[in-house]
């Protein structure tokens, strides 16, 4: 089976972009989001909030 980056519809907090990273890399949910909140934070949240958006617009929904 091929493993496809889609949006996660069991774990979604927002839009399941975080949560279908996770999936698809086989990490810990709560260490993505964690670390997605410091590099957005310390890169002044506008970055981090367009990819954010960006990405839940293109990846397609599971």
């Amino acid at each position: 089976m091929e493993k496809r980056l889609v949006r996660s519809k069991n774990d979604k907090m927002l839009g399941g972009v975080l949560a279908g990273i996770a999936e698809y890399l086989g990490w810990d949910i709560t260490v993505i989001r964690v670390t997605y909140a410091i590099i957005t934070f310390l890169s002044a949240s506008f970055p981090g909030t367009l990819i954010y958006i960006i990405l839940w617009i293109v990846m397609p929904e599971e």
